[in-house]
C-alpha cells in the first residue's frame, strides 16, 4: 500500500467525522456563526415544571422490568449489568420468588403482584435509608 492510498483513507475518514462534530456542536449550541437558533427554547414563565421521579418510583419501574425480564428467562449478566443495586437486586429475586410461586399455583396475570411487591418492597428500602454507603447497596 502506498502513502497516497493512507491518505485518502484518512480523508475518507475524516469527512464524516467532521460532518458529526459539526452537528453535534450545532445541536449543542456552538454554531460557529454565533446564532442561537439551534438552541432548545429557554422555558418561560407559564411552562409546566419537569417532573421529578422519586426514588422509589425509579427503583420500582426499574425492579419491575428486570423482574419480567428475569422471570421470563430474558435477564442477563449481574446485577451491575442490570443498572441495579445489590439491594434493588435483592428486591427483584424476592419479587420473582413471588412471581414463580404464583405461576406454580395458576396465577396467570403476575404483573400486578409483581409490581405491587416491587412497589412495596423498594419503599421499605428507601425507607430505611437505600443505598448505604458503597456504590453497591
Amino acid at each position: 500500500m502506498g502513502r497516497g492510498s493512507t491518505s485518502r483513507s484518512a480523508g475518507a475518514f475524516r469527512a464524516p467525522l467532521l460532518a458529526v462534530l459539526a452537528a453535534v456542536l450545532t445541536v449543542a449550541g456552538c454554531a460557529a456563526d454565533g446564532s442561537r437558533a439551534a438552541r432548545a427554547p429557554s422555558p418561560s414563565a407559564d411552562s409546566p415544571s419537569p417532573q421529578v421521579t422519586s426514588d422509589v418510583d425509579l427503583c420500582t419501574s426499574i425492579v419491575s422490568h428486570w423482574s419480567r425480564e428475569v422471570l421470563d428467562g430474558r435477564g442477563y449478566g449481574d446485577y451491575q449489568s442490570m443498572g441495579m443495586s445489590g439491594g434493588q437486586y435483592d428486591i427483584l429475586r424476592e419479587v420473582v420468588d413471588a412471581a414463580r410461586a404464583a405461576r406454580r399455583q395458576g396465577e396467570r396475570d403476575i404483573g400486578p403482584l409483581m409490581e405491587r411487591q416491587a412497589r412495596e418492597g423498594c419503599a421499605a428500602w428507601y425507607r430505611s435509608g437505600g443505598p448505604g454507603e458503597g456504590p453497591w447497596r
